[in-house]
This record gives C-alpha cells, sequence and structure tokens, in this order.
C-alpha cells in the first residue's frame, strides 16, 4: 500500500499546457476547414442549426482530431524521442501513462458528442477514432506503410471531416456528388501527408517507419506527392464542369495552375521546400476544395 502511494505521488497531473500541447492545436484546421466545406456542400441553411455547427466544429478539431494526436505521441514517444526530444511525453512533461490515460478520455468525449448529433456523425466518428487508434497503436500501425499512413490520415483530416460537415447540417447521408468529391480530396491529400513525413527522414530510417521519403527517396516522393495531388484535382474539375458547375471548376483550375506554378521549387529540393509548399501549395489546395464546396452547395 505504501509502495502505491508512493508511486501515485511520483506521478503527477499533467499541466494544462502541456496538455494542449500534446493535443497539437495547429493540426485541428485542416479537419475544421474540411467540416466547413461539408457544411458547404449540403447547401443547407444555418438557421437553428449553429449549435450543431458549433459542436461539429469542436468534434472535428479538439476532439477526434486532438485525440489522434495524443494517441500517435503515446505510441510514437520513442520515435519523438529522436525527432521531437521537447515533446510533452518524451521530455516527461506528461508523465507515467497520462498520454494513454488523455487519449482514452478523448476517444470517449468524442465519441459521445458524435453520437449527439445524429446517427450518420457517430458513424463517421467511430471510424475515424478507430482509424486514429489503428495508424500509430499495434497491431495494425498503419503509419509504418508510406503508403496506408496517408491515405488513412488523408481520409481521416478531409473525408470523413467533410462528411460530418454536410450531415451535421442536414441530418441525412450526403449527395453521391457530395461523396465523390470528398473522396477525391481525400485521395489528394495522400500527397500532402507525404509532404509532411519529410521533417522526419532520420527518425523513420532508426525505428524502421517505412515512410515514401525513405522508401523512394526524398524526391522521387516528393515528385509522387505532386502528382497525386494534381490528379484528384483535375477529376474534381472534370466533374464539376459535367455537373454544370462551370464557376466552381474554372476557380479549381486557377488554383491548381497556381500550385502547378510552384512545384518546380519543390522539386528542387524536397527537403528544404517542403515546409514552404506546405504553406502556399496546400494552402491552394483546400482553398480549391472551398470552392467545390461553394459549387456543390449553389453559392457560385
Amino acid at each position: 500500500m505504501q509502495r502505491s502511494a508512493v508511486s501515485t505521488q511520483a506521478v503527477p497531473i499533467p499541466a494544462f499546457r502541456d496538455v494542449v500541447q500534446l493535443l497539437k492545436p495547429i493540426t485541428w484546421f485542416p479537419p475544421m476547414w474540411a467540416f466547413m466545406c461539408g457544411a458547404v456542400s449540403s447547401g443547407a441553411s444555418l438557421d437553428g442549426r449553429w449549435l450543431f455547427v458549433a459542436a461539429g466544429i469542436l468534434l472535428a478539431g479538439p476532439l477526434v482530431c486532438g485525440t489522434s494526436q495524443a494517441v500517435n505521441d503515446w505510441f510514437d514517444r520513442h520515435v519523438d524521442a529522436i525527432n521531437e526530444p521537447d515533446r510533452p511525453i518524451p521530455s516527461g512533461r506528461i508523465a507515467g501513462r497520462w498520454g494513454l490515460y488523455i487519449a482514452l478520455i478523448g476517444t470517449a468525449v468524442s465519441a459521445l458528442v458524435a453520437g449527439l448529433l445524429g446517427p450518420w456523425v457517430l458513424a463517421a466518428g467511430i471510424v475515424g477514432l478507430a482509424l486514429a487508434w489503428a495508424y500509430s497503436a499495434p497491431p495494425f500501425r498503419f503509419k509504418t506503410s508510406g503508403w496506408v499512413g496517408p491515405a488513412v490520415v488523408g481520409l481521416t483530416y478531409e473525408g470523413l471531416s467533410w462528411f460530418t460537415g454536410a450531415s451535421v447540417m442536414t441530418g441525412a447521408l450526403p449527395s453521391t456528388e457530395i461523396l465523390i468529391v470528398l473522396v477525391l480530396y481525400s485521395v489528394g491529400a495522400h500527397g500532402i501527408m507525404t509532404l509532411n513525413d519529410f521533417k522526419a527522414v532520420e527518425g523513420d530510417r532508426e525505428t524502421g517507419l517505412k515512410s515514401l521519403p525513405v522508401t523512394l527517396g526524398v524526391k522521387n516522393a516528393a515528385r509522387l506527392a505532386c502528382a497525386v495531388m494534381a490528379a484528384a484535382q483535375v477529376i474534381v474539375i472534370a466533374l464539376l464542369w459535367q455537373w454544370e458547375l462551370t464557376t466552381s471548376a474554372l476557380i479549381v483550375l486557377g488554383l491548381l495552375i497556381a500550385q502547378c506554378a510552384a512545384m518546380p521549387r519543390l522539386l528542387r529540393d524536397p527537403a528544404k521546400y517542403a515546409p514552404w509548399y506546405n504553406a502556399v501549395g496546400v494552402l491552394l489546395y483546400v482553398l480549391g476544395m472551398l470552392a467545390a464546396a461553394l459549387g456543390l452547395g449553389g453559392y457560385i
């Protein structure tokens, strides 16, 4: 009994600022943006839905995405000790098993909020949470594959968040057109996730993570990332044009041309310019998502 008490006292409750850092607020923007695109693409009015929308944004960002970051940091604590030793868990600021407890609490709260927003949102939330755990945790640990890992992240960050936004607004399954577009943008996001892997090549090699920059080489991985992002948008443009959403198609086309103009600089030195392209090219990509959503929603 005495030994147990001493052990408990030795693992303090984490400070609020360290918990926030663990949940990585900077990563919440992509799913929150995709949620907004989903809400816009539904074409439904916000009248009487403000509380649902606010809860949906909370679900997509701080809850599901934040939980995924906690799960990832817990199961990646040995990798972070190499790549980012100042992170809350490897630095000891979140000690003991608190990283795991935070991930479990986030999972439960996320599922509860998703359930309150309707059956389709609950289904999307459960799938997203399951993928968040499978991405980082054994036995699946999808992140060890440079092909499967980015696909899982792209689907959860972009596709499921878009799906959630549309479902929150209508309380129903999104239309076929919305489902097709959100899947295409999820596929394109595979390239974005590959670019994010450039910052951890050294640690990935040492720990056996087979990211595409590790397995294909940095330059080949960058070429593939650009090709995937562009190809998905070309198909979106063609579909928008076929659906007679001409203005939306032209806007996405213009944004894609701007991305293509930025790609040569990235390809000259991917390791150096990946952060720059993530700020410039990815911004153009997500603006294209919004343009497509505005067209689907009948706003342009």
